[in-house]
């Protein structure tokens, strides 16, 4: 079980002491019977009721469909939002004739749907062609809001070295074209094929960090801003930083933990910056390893310690970085509600262990399939 983190007695704080958190969720639509994607997501749309279309996007293909939760100091808005988003979506999906799944790619073999019709991503498949992979990967992009970009960037460079540990936690997409990849996150391994897919690296400046944009926009790797697929990013459109480590989750549950951890880890290194606490070095490379092995183990193996570079047990890492996120959990109001779902969370493993044990029981990928879509409903794994 894991503890609660020792802190000081909570102290009242002023409301500008928090930090928002808000959080975006890509979801795969199956045929029901079936479980291979289908491009179902304008008849998805056209079924969702119009006081949520604001909430509700297309994303790059057509078997996806995108929320956002709008931002909040409270984990209970977040969970409120995403409960509703999904419950609404999986309805319309329903009415549609779909299914809607959180997780991180496709277990099931099938014909790849269409790239949504959209004149950005028609430029995106002129220039990169065969990188769109298989049915479409899902992630779950966490916001946190900073007082300014440079100190969005100074952010940057404090949670690059926590990041892999966040990866292992979400880790939701093993099966992929009908069989076991041996990873616990096959859509972390499709999606860096794109070559803007990277970890943060370490940044200067603000300056700096605009600089490394304009240059790879000028190089040909991207086309525009909305490309700078690093694992954290400052957002072009909100004054937040964006964290986009991993799948999308399999439960309300699941990323309301990752949304509270997030702000910690955040908040935690405003702490650090504002004490004049330097963050932790990482070498590149290394890094990039680490988040392999977060895609490879998820959380039932061995993670990369950055502190290190030795292998621990992954839990191990991750209580680690929970203790150190104590002091912020607790100022948040997050402390109680982090750890009863860090408990769970140990009790049910991550979305790739649970879609294994269905497997396991079963030998069917529609079994498997039939439970993420229960999961995403909001009703307990197993």
């Amino acid at each position: 079980m894991v503890r609660q983190v020792a802190t000081a007695p909570t102290r009242q704080v002023e409301e500008t002491d928090l930090l928002t958190v808000g959080v975006e969720e890509e979801f795969l639509l199956v045929d029901p019977d079936g479980g291979a994607a289908v491009p179902a997501v304008e008849a998805v749309l056209e079924q969702v009721p119009a006081e949520l279309h604001g909430q509700v996007e297309r994303e790059f293909q057509t078997s996806q469909i995108e929320i956002g939760s709008p931002p909040g100091l409270e984990l209970s808005s977040i969970r409120h939002s995403l409960a509703l988003l999904r419950a609404s979506l999986a309805d319309a999906a329903d009415r549609a004739g779909a299914q809607l799944l959180a997780i991180g790619t496709g277990p099931i073999d099938g014909p790849v749907p269409p790239v949504v019709d959209k004149p950005r991503f028609d430029r995106m498949i002129e220039r990169y062609r065969l990188l769109v992979p298989g049915p479409g990967n899902n992630g779950m992009h966490v916001h946190v809001g900073v007082p300014d970009p440079d100190t969005g960037v100074q952010v940057l460079n404090h949670v690059r070295p926590w990041l892999p540990i966040l990866h292992a936690v979400t880790t939701n997409s093993p099966f992929s074209r009908g069989e076991d990849t041996g990873y616990a996150s096959w859509r972390s391994i499709e999606w860096e094929r794109w070559p803007s897919v990277a970890p943060t690296p370490f940044l200067t400046s603000h300056h700096h960090y605009r600089r490394l944009i304009d240059q790879l926009i000028g190089s040909g790797v991207m086309l525009d801003e909305g490309m700078l697929y690093w694992y954290a990013r400052l957002s072009a459109k909100y004054p937040t930083v964006e964290l986009r480590i991993g799948d999308v989750c399999p439960t309300v549950d699941d990323a309301v933990l990752v949304a509270g951890l997030v702000r910690a880890l955040v908040a935690t290194a405003l702490d650090d910056i504002a004490a004049g606490r330097p963050p932790l070095p990482a070498d590149h490379h290394l890094l990039v390893g680490a988040h392999w092995r977060a895609a490879h183990d998820g959380l039932e193996g061995d993670a990369v310690d950055l502190a290190t570079g030795e292998l621990r047990p992954a839990w191990d890492l991750l209580n680690q970085l929970v203790g150190r996120l104590g002091p912020a959990l607790d100022r948040h109001g997050d402390l109680a509600e982090v750890t009863e779902l860090l408990d769970r969370l140990r009790e049910h493993g991550t979305g790739a262990a649970r879609q294994r044990l269905v497997f396991a029981r079963t030998g069917r990928l529609e079994d498997v399939v039939a439970d993420v879509a229960r999961q995403t409903r909001g009703e307990i794994p197993g």
